[in-house]
């Protein structure tokens, strides 16, 4: 555990502090391993896509889900690719941005500005490295681009829904867990309905999610170090340090 953190503990009491010392090493450890294993699983991945070695695989599960088209199906998964649209992501970023900044949280509304444009900067030049080209298995129903891995909707949603659902559950611990699966099932849906309209293949997801992942917790963690260093600063006998 970095310095910061340390001395942010030995500064509570002693019966809190072996409660809490095990409990925030977990957390750090686990977030390490998430990275990890998201870093991991794009890499695999990305090493099938070059060496075209999961074309088949992908194609069975598209032809797969298109048996499943409703309307019905149709109109929510619509609806759930609207909300992933890069610029609709954008535009919930601003106003929370904007809400946080008059409440005075400059470091969350920071992190959550550098995390979109990050995760969209990110995105556009993987797409770009790799080249990809999208199914056509059957028509489609949306306007897309050009290339296809990773799946923008995929990782951006993962990252700006990721670190929004992180933020609130920070303001409300009482409903993190509704929170935390809300922000899944959302992250979720997104990606699902990106297969169901035809426009990716599921390793473009899967890779979406991974990458996202991983700038996501790297993110978090840049934020977790900000707050620690102010809130050392402002103990008793240390220069004070604003938010921002």
């Amino acid at each position: 555990m970095p310095k910061l953190s340390r001395e942010l503990i030995l500064a509570l009491p002693s019966r809190v502090r072996e409660h809490l010392l095990p409990l925030l090493l977990t957390i750090r450890v686990a977030g390490f391993l998430l990275a990890a294993l998201g870093l991991w699983l794009f890499s695999a991945i990305a090493d099938e896509i070059l060496d075209k070695e999961s074309f088949t695989f992908d194609k069975e599960i598209l032809l797969t889900l298109k048996e499943l088209h409703t309307p019905v199906l149709d109109k929510v998964m619509l609806g759930f690719t609207f909300l992933g649209e890069p610029v609709i992501l954008l535009i919930v970023c601003l106003v929370i941005g904007t809400w946080l900044l008059t409440r005075g949280q400059r470091s969350q509304a920071t992190i959550l500005i550098i995390a979109a444009a990050g995760a969209i900067a990110l995105n556009n030049l993987l797409k770009v490295l790799f080249g990809r080209a999208r199914p056509m298995l059957w028509e489609r129903v949306v306007d897309v681009g050009q290339y296809s891995f990773p799946s923008g909707h995929a990782m951006i949603s993962m990252v700006i829904f990721g670190i929004i659902g992180y933020l609130v559950s920070s303001k409300f611990p009482l409903w993190r867990i509704g929170i935390i699966s809300l922000t899944i099932l959302l992250v979720t849906g997104i990606g699902l309905s990106r297969l169901y309209l035809g426009v990716h293949w599921p390793t473009d997801i899967v890779a979406g999610y991974a990458a996202g992942l991983v700038w996501l917790i790297t993110c978090i963690f840049s934020l977790q170090v900000w707050q620690e260093r102010r809130a050392v600063a402002q103990k008793p006998g240390n220069e004070t340090l604003s938010d921002g």
